[in-house]
């Protein structure tokens, strides 16, 4: 089991089992910021060939406002077609319906086998699971979803005068060439300027 590690004010978060893996194991993560900002911003792989999810999250954080991140292991959404983003879309539809929110401000990250589908009917039942099961205790199940070929969660967390930043990531060896297949979360209720955000 892995540390807790908490989240910074404002956000909750969630990993749980969708049965998205034929392991067992928790594969579906939500992290969700409850404000009072909302700012978000990303950077991404510079691979020419790109996931759906990656797509769909690009147009997201253009506004730099983000509500939510769904993440899931076990299917990379990658090479699926307009079908693919189909899914995407709806995954991020369902998060904003349960959380009250707009599907253009949840940014979707997808990781694990390339060229296959996501069984929906699970992905779908997890997100709910998911938004019921969101806490602000710890990050921890949220970092044992993400996993892939990882041995070990990665989560870190440092406190500042009156801020937290706290974060996950997933990938062994995966950020070459390009930021590859890793995914990183990172959160603070630090005020940050969303221009200052982008350079870092």
């Amino acid at each position: 089991m892995s540390e807790a590690i908490s989240l910074p004010k404002g956000f909750r978060a969630a990993g749980v089992v969708a049965g998205l893996k034929k392991s067992g194991k928790k594969d579906l993560a939500l992290v969700v910021n409850d404000g009072p900002q909302l700012f978000g911003s990303a950077v991404f792989t510079t691979n020419q060939i790109v996931a759906a999810p990656v797509i769909w999250s690009r147009e997201v954080v253009k506004d730099n406002q983000v509500k939510a991140v769904l993440l899931n292991s076990g299917g990379a959404n990658a090479c699926t077609g307009p079908e693919g983003f189909a899914d995407t879309h709806a995954s991020a539809e369902r998060v904003a319906e349960l959380i009250s929110d707009s599907a253009g401000d949840v940014v979707i990250c997808s990781t694990g086998l390339i060229g296959e589908r996501l069984a929906m009917t699970k992905l779908l039942a997890g997100i709910e699971s998911a938004v019921t099961n969101l806490s602000v205790a710890s990050i921890s199940d949220a970092a044992e979803a993400i996993m892939t070929t990882d041995s070990i969660p990665k989560l870190a967390n440092a406190k500042g005068a009156g801020f937290e930043i706290s974060g996950i990531a997933k990938g062994a060896g995966m950020l070459a060439p390009a930021l590859a297949t890793m995914l990183s979360v990172v959160m603070t209720d630090a005020k940050v300027d969303p221009r200052r955000a982008d350079r870092i």
